[in-house]
């Protein structure tokens, strides 16, 4: 929420993987592509997460978020992040549409 690219993607390994599910491939892979893919969204004044609900089962997050700025309306998604080391290795969002 700090809209701090370069802190927000240094938790994310060098060859992270994100998908959007239901996608079996992932729609970005690698730390420099995945900041590529969030630069502008950061540039969006009103841009920002919220976190409802967070689960810790072994090495996956899994959190239910509220994003505003992003539509007009703040919608949700599911998150899960993998853990690999002291990284995000890979992403998985879920969303409703």
């Amino acid at each position: 929420n700090a809209h701090d690219l370069e802190r927000f993607v240094a938790v994310f390994s060098e060859d992270v993987q994100v998908y959007r599910m239901p996608s079996h491939e992932p729609t970005i892979v690698g730390r420099e592509a995945f900041a590529e893919a969030y630069r502008k969204r950061f540039q969006t004044p009103g841009l920002r997460a919220e976190v409802l609900n967070r689960m810790v089962i072994g090495n996956k997050s899994i959190d239910h978020e509220r994003v505003h700025g992003i539509r007009d309306e703040p919608f949700e998604v599911g998150v899960v992040y993998e853990i690999v080391g002291e990284r995000i290795a890979k992403v998985w969002f879920f969303s409703a549409e």
